[in-house]
């Protein structure tokens, strides 16, 4: 099937080279976009130096739109399969075969990589693993699903819901709360297993302060959809 590997990226400009590098060495048969989100640094001078197949926006969306721009190219360009992948290096290539399997089986839309199943390799910190924990309570009460890494952002999607994502997807933080949305929307969502890394180089965005921001926003957005949305 036609997938395409959806890379946001934000001032990525010490880790895209080595990510494109791993992608086209571990699924070379798939297409890739990095969605330039208005970097600061040198990422659009390397993309275009490298001649990478990447998409400049013309002013900074965050996460949720440089990925719902990836969706929408998906969408037009008439991809089956959308593979989000971080551009930070913490998402690794060769698990993209395992993530997509179940797509491909038609056991399920969307796959999200998870890197709690097996606890194997990069477990983030304590208190985020805390947030996540209350988070995939919170999603699970309100819409019935049972996902342990929700703020993973290595996952992947079926034709309907690159049509269902590029139409409307979460701002800000919007993994959990794509994640709801989808469930409300009927779709079977199933978890693999996958093993990641810690940020190759440069700095998170997400500090103690927004990470504080973040468990506020994201539960009342996820709650408020629960309200707004009923189940098809």
């Amino acid at each position: 099937m036609k997938a395409l590997v959806i890379i946001p990226a934000y001032n990525e400009a010490e880790n895209i080279e080595k990510v494109v590098k791993n992608l086209e060495k571990s699924v070379p048969q798939m297409d890739y976009l990095i969605i330039n989100d208005c970097s600061k640094d040198n990422t659009v001078l390397l993309c275009k130096k490298n001649h990478y197949n990447f998409l400049s926006l013309p002013i900074n969306l965050g996460i949720g739109g440089g990925v719902q721009a990836g969706y929408k190219y998906a969408l037009e360009y008439g991809y089956e399969i959308a593979i989000q992948h971080d551009g930070d290096g913490q998402h690794d290539p060769e698990y993209i075969e395992n993530v997509i399997q179940p797509i491909l089986n038609g056991q399920a839309d969307i796959t999200i990589g998870s890197r709690f199943l097996e606890k194997e390799g990069f477990q983030s910190s304590v208190t985020r693993r805390a947030g996540i924990k209350f988070l995939s309570k919170l999603i699970q009460v309100c819409c019935g699903a049972s996902v342990q890494d929700v703020t993973s952002g290595f996952r992947a999607v079926n034709r309907k819901y690159i049509e269902f994502y590029a139409a409307d997807y979460p701002s800000d933080y919007p993994e959990p709360e794509a994640i709801v949305t989808a469930k409300l929307d009927g779709a079977r969502i199933q978890e693999i297993p996958v093993i990641m890394r810690e940020r190759q180089n440069g700095v998170s965005s997400i500090n103690l302060k927004r990470s504080i921001y973040y468990m506020i926003k994201v539960s009342i957005a996820i709650l408020i959809c629960r309200l707004t949305n009923r189940r098809k």
